[in-house]
């Protein structure tokens, strides 16, 4: 009898997303800068000259290595969620929608949010970043679900005791927060429920 495989595949929102990505974009970047280095300097041996357009050719091909380094220097801004922490959350996440390892940016300011979880119109997220203005960060994700047409409220603990608390609660009480709730399954994303396109939207906003 054959073994099946499980599915090495992180997305965007799991646990471990952070470090997976990181070694992702670290290869393209490399590959992005080796190949125009690769024609410029076998253009300057093959024609012994560097005023070529070869070597234009190769400062153009630069820009989306340098666009792909800006990004990679932004996600090493990124803290992970430490496996400690994830494990505890993951034991009191039950049923919920959960979304892990996110760097939440707005023009303003930044933050790591290590956790959030949705249910109904309540959202609620943990942050051990300790420059966390979590006042600020509640207020622009929750004007960005609205936005977006979900009447959510948005609520980030900077301590965990709390948020494991809150997630019981939650659990405890899920039918009563997704009652009454009316659902139009979106278009572009119709095997998303609710829950889970408000988690897309989250996800959106962060790195």
């Amino acid at each position: 009898m054959k073994k099946t495989k499980k599915s090495t595949f992180i997305r965007k929102g799991d646990f471990g997303y952070l470090a997976s990505e990181k070694k992702k974009r670290i290869l393209i970047t490399t590959v992005l800068f080796a190949v125009p280095l690769l024609i410029f300097f076998s253009a300057i041996l093959y024609f012994h000259t560097r005023l070529t357009i070869w070597t234009v050719i190769a400062v153009v091909g630069c820009l989306p290595a340098c666009k792909s380094l800006v990004s990679l220097i932004m996600l090493f801004r990124a803290k992970p969620v430490d496996a400690s922490v994830y494990h505890k959350i993951h034991e009191h996440a039950g049923a919920l929608t959960m979304s892990y390892e996110m760097y939440m940016t707005f023009y303003e300011k930044s933050a790591n949010i290590d956790a959030f979880a949705i249910c109904g119109n309540t959202v609620v997220g943990y942050s051990s970043d300790p420059k966390v203005d979590a006042a600020f960060m509640e207020q622009e994700c929750q004007k960005i679900l609205r936005g977006n047409s979900f009447k959510a409220t948005v609520k980030i603990f900077t301590r965990l005791e709390p948020f494991l608390e809150r997630l019981d609660s939650m659990n405890a009480h899920k039918e009563s927060l997704e009652e009454g709730i009316k659902f139009r399954p979106d278009e572009k994303y119709p095997e998303l429920s609710r829950n889970e396109l408000i988690k897309h939207t989250i996800l959106a906003i962060c790195l």
